[in-house]
């Protein structure tokens, strides 16, 4: 569902947007407006359903790439916005380079033996919820590893809430399941009462 385009958006307003349960988007790249967008049915990664598959186990137990947390933030989110269609412009990647900036927003990073960047996600902390914006693979199962290394931290570090905005396949293939808006709200007030840390 998107609504109105979004006023000046400063990084304060975003967060606040972030509890009140809507997010902003872009039409593309090359858009000058963004959107709020506030969708009736939500993905999320329930953190005690995370799926590994006998393959993806296998993966993660290869000792041939590292993990890294906030390295290359700006990386992260310029590789997930390198794609024919995306939501992330100029706008969105400032405002989101300033939320970096402030502990808010963060990038988990899967990187080769050869120190490339090969798959990551990114997104936003706010209390004991965390909102995954986007993610990227640039080698096989690149974004799987990055998920699976970042749910664990979500476990670890206090979090109850995995926020994917919306469900795919591949999301889906993972663990992730889609909930009513009225659920969802209900799940975000409790996980904005916690206090998390995601380091």
């Amino acid at each position: 569902m998107r609504d109105e385009p979004a006023p000046e958006i400063t990084p304060h307003l975003l967060l606040q947007a972030y509890a009140a349960g809507v997010f902003p988007m872009a039409d593309s790249a090359d858009a000058d407006e963004i959107y709020w967008v506030d969708p009736r049915h939500r993905g999320i990664i329930p953190l005690d359903g995370f799926h590994v598959s006998r393959s993806l186990a296998k993966r993660l137990r290869r000792a041939d790439y590292t993990i890294a947390v906030n390295r290359d933030f700006a990386g992260t989110v310029t590789a997930c916005a390198d794609r024919d269609e995306t939501w992330i412009n100029a706008r969105i990647f400032d405002l989101y380079a300033q939320l970096h900036q402030m502990g808010c927003a963060h990038s988990l990073e899967v990187y080769s033996n050869a120190n490339q960047l090969i798959g990551g996600v990114y997104g936003v902390e706010l209390g004991g919820a965390f909102f995954g914006e986007s993610m990227f693979s640039a080698a096989r199962d690149g974004s799987k590893i990055a998920l699976s290394h970042l749910v664990d931290r979500l476990k670890a570090r206090g979090f109850q809430l995995f926020d994917t905005q919306f469900l795919t396949d591949h999301l889906a293939s993972l663990g992730g399941i889609e909930i009513p808006r009225s659920e969802y709200r209900k799940r975000l007030a409790s996980a904005l009462t916690l206090t998390a840390n995601f380091g």
